[in-house]
């Protein structure tokens, strides 16, 4: 078995993927496996369709978001800030910070009540130490090993996969929906459909991904910017490919976890989840302990993934945003703001949970929001890769150009559509 993973690690293609893969499996966070959840247990198999339609779209998106950072050699907040006005760029920056500290706080809330169904004890304490272990990591290991083990900890999403064949699945009726859904065009669907968008292409993943392209061309000793265009070419295929798989594996992932719910939860008459743990628990009667076991593993694992890819959009948003020192390849001497930033968000989303702000309450509403900043983020995300004074001859084309507009006008009429029946 040690050798059969080893060959896996070794092999060429696998060695390519990086940015991409931890990019899409941070999108399958606690926050975003209790969406799926109450996907699945509101409207059945009738979502199933929406984690297909959208994979084209996030795969544009975050090539997109790669690009920029691969060619020009900058995140997305500094590239925003030397083509767009000030008050833009803080205006996205200002959105994008809360939305993740919120976002932390409820992710780290799941894991803790996670951890608590698993093992008993207090859920709050478990927060605290899944807060400290997350920055102590991030802070104090170096970027490469850092990565490594991000790599690695993409694995425990196969374990929504395995649920599906610990519970009965009416595949036929499976098939049926996924080709011809129902769905009442009513308040609350339109409310799932906007927050199953916006926990799929979230703008988090964006600022990360561009982020992580422009830390591993410095980490190979390598600066890429508008004219070492020779330099971005080496650098493409292995970005299409890693955010194919990436992107892939997530909304895989996410089509099982919707399929869970729904053969389980909806079909026992429970349409109300509101948090991945209570999705756990809820599973228990149904499913058995071997189902309720691997979806609590899940909720806890996504969450150490995802913590430190929020927390790091964050950081490099808002020091690229103020020209300051940035970069997980930095020691914590060589950017204390960066650090900083990363450990405001991650301390303030710990300190959520012991607030009368209910973390829980704000997850409801964490992907609607996810959606709503998305659609100006994508608007001018889009704006600066066909920009070819930016990217060179590299500037988008219109295939992919052609994607990235449609995944953003269809943000925008969900959006839209949400605010019209509210």
């Amino acid at each position: 078995m040690v050798k059969f993973i080893r060959d896996i690690a070794s092999h060429p293609g696998v060695k390519q993927l990086g940015p991409g893969l931890v990019t899409g499996a941070a999108d399958d966070d606690p926050s975003g496996i209790a969406t799926y959840s109450q996907a699945g247990a509101q409207l059945g198999f009738n979502m199933l369709w929406a984690v297909i339609v959208t994979y084209p779209l996030m795969v544009a998106v975050q090539m997109v978001s790669a690009r920029i950072g691969c060619i020009t050699g900058r995140g997305l907040a500094a590239n925003i800030k030397a083509i767009f006005p000030r008050p833009v760029l803080f205006a996205i920056v200002g959105a994008l910070l809360i939305a993740n500290t919120v976002n932390i706080a409820a992710d780290i809330a799941a894991m803790g009540e996670a951890l608590r169904l698993l093992i008993g004890g207090s859920a709050r304490l478990y927060s605290v130490i899944f807060g400290m272990v997350c920055l102590v990591l991030q802070v104090f290991l170096r970027y490469e090993r850092y990565v490594g083990y991000l790599k690695w900890l993409t694995l425990v999403l196969l374990s929504y996969i395995a649920v599906v064949f610990t519970v009965h699945v009416p595949w036929p009726e499976v098939v049926r929906h996924l080709a011809f859904p129902t769905l009442r065009l009513d308040h609350d669907t339109i409310l799932i459909v906007v927050a199953v968008l916006g926990t799929t292409i979230s703008p988090y993943l964006f600022f990360w991904q561009a982020a992580q392209e422009m830390e591993d061309l410095r980490s190979l000793g390598r600066r890429a910017g508008p004219h070492a265009e020779d330099i971005a070419r080496q650098h493409l295929r292995r970005i299409r490919w890693d955010t194919y798989v990436g992107m892939g594996f997530s909304n895989l992932v996410a089509f099982f976890i919707i399929l869970s719910a729904a053969a389980t939860l909806h079909a026992a008459g429970i349409t109300n989840i509101q948090t991945s743990a209570q999705a756990a628990e809820a599973l228990r009667p149904l499913g058995g302990p071997v189902t309720f076991l691997l979806f609590s593993l899940g909720i806890v694992g996504t969450g150490m993934l995802a913590v430190p890819v929020l927390a790091g959009s964050a950081a490099y948003a808002v020091t690229e945003s103020l020209d300051w020192k940035t970069g997980l390849d930095m020691r914590l001497h060589e950017a204390k703001e960066f650090y900083a930033i990363f450990a405001f968000a991650t301390i303030g989303g710990v300190l959520l949970n012991f607030t009368r702000v209910d973390p829980i309450r704000a997850l409801l509403w964490s992907a609607d929001i996810n959606c709503v900043i998305a659609v100006p983020i994508m608007a001018v995300m889009m704006r600066l890769g066909s920009d070819p004074t930016l990217m060179g001859s590299l500037a988008i084309q219109s295939r992919l150009r052609g994607l990235g507009w449609a995944a953003t006008a269809l943000m925008g009429v969900t959006v839209s559509a949400m605010f019209a029946t509210l």
